[in-house]
């Protein structure tokens, strides 16, 4: 299986249960990170390199805006939700879910990490592992749990096939 085991609760067979939006694991220590450097400025780098934290910037806020745009599609397409408090109406295993099964967090990833390095400040990549860590255990964990109950061995061959990053 490619999950750990999870507590279920009363909602797990209709939905993963996460009770936020996912997004605001992305951009709350983004936000923060951005006013710690207000008080305590601290570059990712030097003034003679920051072309290069600029083309790197927009070079991975295009991978976000293609990668979720490609998922929302495949989603949309399927006509299954893309809300993790809603339920799966089928296992989407195409598309970017080929080659991740979490293509919208990686998205959001590249979102996070781009905008850090095109605004050159060092906080929210220091509290980069912290919002994987968090999304793993609040949100990942959870929808894996849902899928693995709601499909079953379908769902476990999809993980033994693609992993759950890259």
């Amino acid at each position: 299986t490619c999950m750990s085991p999870l507590p279920i609760d009363d909602d797990a067979p209709h939905h993963p249960g996460v009770r936020f939006p996912p997004p605001l694991l992305f951009v709350l220590p983004l936000g923060i990170g951005t006013l710690i450097h207000q008080w305590l400025p601290l570059h990712i780098v030097a003034a003679q390199w920051r072309v290069s934290s600029v083309i790197v910037g927009w070079l991975l806020i295009g991978v976000w805006a293609s990668l979720s745009g490609w998922a929302m599609v495949t989603f949309w397409r399927q006509r299954t939700p893309i809300i993790p408090n809603r339920p799966a109406t089928r296992l989407v295993t195409w598309g970017p879910y080929r080659l991740s099964r979490n293509p919208m967090y990686l998205a959001l990833s590249a979102l996070y990490l781009g905008v850090s390095a095109l605004v050159n400040v060092f906080w929210p990549l220091f509290f980069f592992p912290i919002v994987v860590t968090l999304l793993y255990f609040l949100v990942i964990r959870r929808e894996e749990h849902y899928l693995s109950a709601a499909f079953g061995n379908e769902y476990d061959s999809y993980c033994a096939s693609v992993r759950r990053w890259l």
